[in-house]
């Protein structure tokens, strides 16, 4: 496989398949570009079908941090890893080590953080064998608060774009997903009044949601079909697809999930069909930004939820230049982070790309 012939390759600067055939760690690391600083992005742990599928996802997440941290305005560059292997049945601490130890051999060029499959406790068992891992119990910690928080305001600017008004209460809210970040953006949600619909493949999540928040339940194949005003897409990418498009009845799709767009040209075709469009790699920026006070010593909670609110604010004007210049809403967001990256560039090299 020549991976710079994929679609996703975008002339990343590094794209490595480490192996530890000890611990049985077969896991790719992609770093997309250091301009903006060291790449920083969360490590996924997820049983993909074949290796070439692992790397898809993997150089797809890794561009997506760097547009992610530089439209946040952080000093860091994009980086993503996957390791191949189911979660609950192949992880052990000697696995995660033997990951430290690739990413340690890396000299701090990407610094790892959990992901989906991954967590804070399996950080630290990275950390280790690394100093260039972020996302630890005692530092920022589990990012998914941060994350559901800036999702929230971004979903409170997509309903000021819809309704003329930042007020939740009464609208119908989809949330696909309850992980860490999807619970925890459910309980900013019903705080304000909204609606909740939910679907997650784990049924006593759901059941909990139920209790909590009088939420009603919808299959998750289903959930992006929902009779909704707003679709929160908050589990694994692509769900916006050729196939869910001409089912999707939300008036908007403004989420915390990575990649919801399985491939660019759909945001055109969101356009096309009246539904506005939240990019989520602007909207689900909060993760990072703790993350990133956590790398440059500079952890202040309040501080953090502040920036994560801001999101709002950055989603709103997407969206008015968007309505200005008649691009796509994910155009638009590519096109700002582009500039901001073209800037640096010409500005020279990063402080920030010496080791972490």
């Amino acid at each position: 496989m020549d991976i710079t012939t994929l679609r996703d390759f975008d002339d990343h600067e590094l794209v490595l398949l480490a192996r530890d055939a000890d611990s049985g760690l077969t896991a790719v690391i992609a770093v997309h570009s250091t301009v903006a600083g060291p790449a920083c992005g969360g490590t996924r742990m997820w049983a993909y079908a074949t290796h070439e599928e692992a790397v898809i996802d993997a150089l797809r997440l890794s561009r997506g941090m760097t547009y992610k941290n530089i439209m946040a305005g952080l000093p860091l560059g994009g980086g993503k890893s996957v390791i191949i292997g189911n979660a609950r049945t192949d992880k052990s601490d000697a696995l995660l080590r033997a990951f430290g130890r690739k990413v340690e051999a890396l000299s701090g060029r990407y610094i790892a953080a959990e992901d989906v499959g991954t967590s804070p406790a399996d950080m630290a068992l990275v950390g280790q064998e690394t100093r260039h891992v972020a996302g630890l119990t005692g530092g920022a910690g589990d990012p998914s608060p941060f994350t559901a928080f800036g999702v929230y305001h971004g979903i409170k600017a997509t309903a000021r774009e819809l309704t003329g008004t930042a007020d939740l209460k009464g609208l119908k809210i989809a949330v696909q997903g309850l992980g860490h970040v999807g619970q925890y953006l459910c309980q900013h949600l019903a705080a304000e009044g909204a609606q909740l619909i939910v679907a997650d493949l784990d049924s006593d999540k759901v059941a909990e949601q139920i209790r909590l928040h009088g939420a009603t339940a919808v299959d998750a194949g289903a959930i992006h079909a929902a009779d909704c005003d707003i679709y929160a897409p908050c589990a694994l990418g692509a769900t916006v697809n050729a196939r869910s498009i001409p089912e999707i009845r939300a008036k908007a799709i403004a989420g915390a999930a990575n990649n919801q767009l399985s491939v660019p040209e759909m945001a055109a075709e969101l356009a096309r069909r009246g539904i506005l469009y939240a990019p989520d790699y602007v909207i689900n920026a909060g993760g990072i930004i703790s993350v990133s006070a956590e790398v440059t010593g500079t952890f202040d909670h309040a501080a953090i939820m502040a920036r994560s609110a801001a999101i709002g604010d950055t989603v709103s004007s997407i969206f008015a230049r968007a309505k200005a210049t008649g691009a796509t809403t994910a155009d638009v967001a590519d096109m700002l982070a582009q500039e901001k990256l073209a800037a640096l560039k010409a500005a020279g090299p990063a402080q920030g790309t010496k080791a972490a």
